[in-house]
Order: structure tokens, then C-alpha cells, then sequence
């Protein structure tokens, strides 16, 4: 009886282990903050690839154009320089070329043979296809962009130099080849969507929707530092504007085949909304329990968001050294010219162009998507430069410090250096964003910008430390990767315990 009354009057005091009921309550805090700042990431970060994406059917064509002109009237102004064209038109030129010719190409690629070949396997099996194929795409993505910056510095690489590269058309051959299998596997994962969409029972759709819950198990139960979540999030950024990409062209499709009735579009509106709900929720609680197992706030997404806002920002300085379109490409994974050529393809097989109205209608459209362009670029450069300040990362931009050449301290060459960043502040104090790179000469060492506001980005929330430590301490540390550093492809090939 004395046990029985024990167990019905016993109490206890909450507050005698109050550190770890208050971290316990941060944890939750932090699963509900997490949707909000994740989807806040993806929207920037989706912004950022249709910015890139955009700019191939709307100033590459421009660029392209304007350096044909020069080349043509260079005789008249004369040879002012040893370069026939600066390296970034030279590039411009390239990556023209490579799509009109893989355009060419695609015409022989029979996109309704493919819809019946793949129409007629079983759901198993086309669920094992687009599995394979999602694994494909990743492989050739992370070997793509080095195939093509090959390309690019092949081509405009310094004729001084000693050459030790197989010469400037097997690379471009090998551009072309790539852009050409990677349209084409980009097209088989839209013909296998566009078949799960049509299917009567819904089965294969339904089966392609779980592979993403599927996700979840092969992530949120492995070791997961900042860098890593980086990569991941980069990916996921990527992986979603290619869905809406795909889902574009399986719409395109199947408005084609139903004679563009828009009474059609609402039948295919359930399915869209449905693919689009399940990727969110997967990106969602994938993130949520990933946070929470391995300990990283909500606030991480911020510094992700700066990151990408800084690359922004530092290809409009004057000493860039590549262009926007291919840093969204190093970082994300994300190459829009594959992804361009098919779109391009299905555009043209399924909208009939005929009478002067047409045209003038086409002239239209492509006035307008300049004006996005334009528009939009002039957004994501005000809110990165917003971004950038809140990060307190604009020493990296405003302070650049030189690095030492062999035989001489760092410290004599900055005294020394005079800024020329794409980003200057007037006397005023407005800040200003130029966009024409300026040629370095061979004899200067490479810029590297480097602050102290890197700690930030680096130090893992648990060891949060003061800056200004002693410096002789930090030496002996293991060397971090910077965000800044961190593209698609750094850490993929290693293994996260």
C-alpha cells in the first residue's frame, strides 16, 4: 500500500536538467524553422539556374553575334591587339557552335520511336530505367563541365605557353560528343515521365514518386557536416529546376498530341502538382532530420544562401574569371546546354511556325524573354548584394589581398596593389557592379580573396570560437574547405561516415 501511494504522489522537477529539456525544445524549434529556410534556399537557388538557363537563348545569341561582327570588321580597325577575340567571346563562340550543331544532331534522334519503345516495357523495368537514368545524369553532369572548361581554356589558353594539351578540336569534338549524349539522355528521362503520365492506372507514376521517399533512407541516417549539406542542397537546387524542366517538355508533349486543347492542360495540372508536392516534401524532411541528427541550426541555410549570392556578385568584378552560367555549373551540377538543346528540339517539332504573324509573334516572344532575362538578373544581383552584406562578407570583395609569389611576402605586394573589383563604393558610398572583365597580364599572381569572415561559414556549431584566437594556434588545425570553395562535384567521390 506504501509502494502504491509512493507511485501515485511521486514528483519531479523538470528545471534539475533544464539544459536538456531547453535543447530538446531548440531541436523542435529548428525542424519548424527548417521548411521556411529551406524553401527560402530553393528559390534563390532555382532562380539562379533559370538565370544561367535563360541566358543561352537570350544573350549568348547577342554575344555570339557581336563577336561574328567583330571578327568580320577587324580589318577595317586593324590587329590593336594579338588576340583575334578576348577569351570570353572566344568561349561565346564555342558553346554557339556546340548548340547549333547538336541541334542539327537531335533531328536524327526519333522522339516518338523512343515514346513507343519505352512505352511498351513493363512498369519494373521503366522504373529501373529512371533510376539508371538519374545515375547517369549525375556521372555525365560531374565529367560534362570538365569536358567543356577543357574547351574553354584549351582555346583561349596563352599561345606563349608550351603546349601541353591534344590540340583545340579534339576537345571541341569531345564538347560536342558530350552535349549531344547528354540532350539525348535528358530526352529517354522525359519520355519516361511522359509515359508515366499517360499510363491508365497511374502505377509507374505513383512507383517513380516513392523512389524519392527512397531518398530519405539513403541520407538523413549518414554523418553529415556543413560542406557536405552544401553539396547536397546544391543538388537538390539542381535536381528541382530539372524536374520543372522535364515537366515542361512532357507537358509540351502532350499538348502536341491533343492539338494544343487547353482543356487537356487541367488533366495533366493534378499529376504536375503531385510530382511537384513530392519532391518538396522529400527536400523537406530529408533536410529536417538531417539537421537534427547531426546537430546544425536552421541559420546554416543563410550562410548556404550568401555562398551563392557571393558567386553572383564576384563574377561582375572586373578580374572574373568566369563567366555566371559556368559557376552555377561548377557549383550546382547544373548545365544548361544539354537541357537547351532538348528544349529547343521539342519547341520546334511542337509549335508550326507559318505566315508573317507567326514570326512577328516569335520576334515578340523573344523580346520578352530578353526582358526576363534582364529582369531578372537585375533582382538576384540586388537581393545577392543584400545577402552578401548581411553575411558581412563584402571585405572579400572590398579587401582583396594578392597571394605571395615564391620569394617574396605577402605583405610587401599589398601595400603595393591598387583594387580594381567589379564592385567599387563612390563617394557617395553607393555601391556600383561593373560587368566587362579586364585581361590580366601573365607576369601579375592570381588575386585570391581571402577574410576572416570565413570562420563563420566553417566553424561547426558545437566549437564555436572567437576570431581573434591567437593565430599561432589556428596553424596547427586541420585545414576546412570554405563554402566559397565547394562546388557540385569537390566532395562526391568520398565517403560520409
Amino acid at each position: 500500500r506504501l509502494f502504491i501511494s509512493a507511485e501515485l504522489t511521486r514528483g519531479y522537477f523538470l528545471e534539475h536538467n533544464e539544459a536538456k529539456y531547453t535543447e530538446r525544445r531548440e531541436r523542435v524549434y529548428t525542424c519548424m524553422r527548417i521548411p521556411k529556410e529551406l524553401e527560402k534556399l530553393m528559390f534563390f537557388g532555382i532562380f539562379l539556374c533559370l538565370d544561367a538557363f535563360l541566358y543561352v537563348f537570350t544573350l549568348l545569341p547577342l554575344r555570339v553575334i557581336l563577336a561574328m561582327f567583330r571578327l568580320i570588321t577587324l580589318p577595317c580597325y586593324g590587329l590593336r591587339d594579338r588576340r583575334l577575340l578576348q577569351p570570353a567571346q572566344v568561349c561565346d563562340m564555342l558553346k554557339g557552335v556546340i548548340l547549333v550543331i547538336c541541334y542539327f544532331m537531335m533531328h536524327y534522334v526519333d522522339y516518338s520511336m523512343m515514346y513507343h519503345l519505352i512505352r511498351g516495357q513493363s512498369v519494373i523495368k521503366l522504373y529501373i530505367i529512371y533510376n539508371m537514368l538519374e545515375v547517369a545524369d549525375r556521372l555525365i553532369s560531374s565529367f560534362g563541365q570538365d569536358i567543356l572548361d577543357a574547351l574553354y581554356w584549351t582555346a583561349t589558353e596563352p599561345k606563349e605557353r608550351k603546349r601541353a594539351h591534344i590540340g583545340v578540336i579534339p576537345h571541341f569534338f569531345m564538347a560536342v560528343l558530350y552535349v549531344f549524349l547528354h540532350a539525348i539522355l535528358i530526352m529517354v528521362q522525359a519520355t519516361t515521365l511522359n509515359v508515366a503520365f499517360n499510363s491508365h492506372n497511374k502505377s509507374l507514376l505513383t512507383i517513380m514518386m516513392s523512389n524519392n521517399f527512397v531518398e530519405i533512407k539513403g541520407s538523413v541516417f549518414k554523418k553529415f557536416e556543413k560542406n557536405n549539406l552544401f553539396q547536397m542542397s546544391n543538388s537538390d537546387i539542381k535536381e528541382r529546376f530539372t524536374n520543372y524542366v522535364l515537366l515542361l517538355i512532357v507537358c509540351l508533349r502532350n499538348m502536341e498530341q491533343f492539338s494544343w486543347n487547353p482543356d487537356h492542360l487541367w488533366v495533366l495540372f493534378p499529376d504536375v502538382c503531385m510530382v511537384v508536392a513530392s519532391e518538396i516534401a522529400v527536400d523537406i524532411v530529408k533536410h529536417a532530420f538531417i539537421t537534427k541528427f547531426n546537430d546544425i541550426t536552421a541559420d546554416v541555410y543563410s550562410e548556404y544562401r550568401a555562398s551563392l549570392a557571393f558567386d553572383l556578385v564576384s563574377s561582375r568584378q572586373k578580374n572574373a574569371y568566369t563567366d555566371y552560367s559556368d559557376s552555377v555549373s561548377r557549383r550546382m551540377g547544373f548545365i544548361p546546354l544539354p537541357l537547351a538543346v532538348l528544349l529547343i528540339r521539342v519547341v520546334t517539332s511542337s509549335i508550326k511556325v507559318q505566315g508573317v504573324l507567326a514570326y512577328v509573334c516569335v520576334v515578340l516572344f523573344y523580346c520578352g524573354l530578353i526582358s526576363l532575362k534582364v529582369l531578372n538578373s537585375i533582382v538576384l544581383l540586388g537581393k545577392s548584394c543584400q545577402y552578401v552584406k548581411e553575411a558581412k562578407m563584402e571585405e572579400k570583395l572590398f579587401n582583396p589581398v594578392l597571394t605571395a609569389t615564391p620569394g617574396k611576402p605577402a605583405g610587401k605586394q599589398q601595400g603595393t596593389f591598387k583594387s580594381t573589383q567589379g564592385i567599387s563604393t563612390d563617394e557617395n558610398g553607393s555601391t556600383s557592379v561593373t560587368n566587362q572583365p579586364v585581361h590580366q597580364k601573365e607576369n601579375m599572381p592570381s588575386l585570391l580573396v581571402t577574410s576572416n569572415s570565413d570562420q563563420f561559414l566553417t566553424t561547426p556549431d558545437g566549437e564555436e570560437k572567437d576570431i581573434s584566437q591567437d593565430s599561432s594556434e589556428l596553424k596547427h588545425r586541420s585545414a576546412k574547405k570554405d563554402l566559397l570553395e565547394i562546388d557540385r562535384f569537390t566532395i562526391c567521390g568520398n565517403r560520409i561516415d
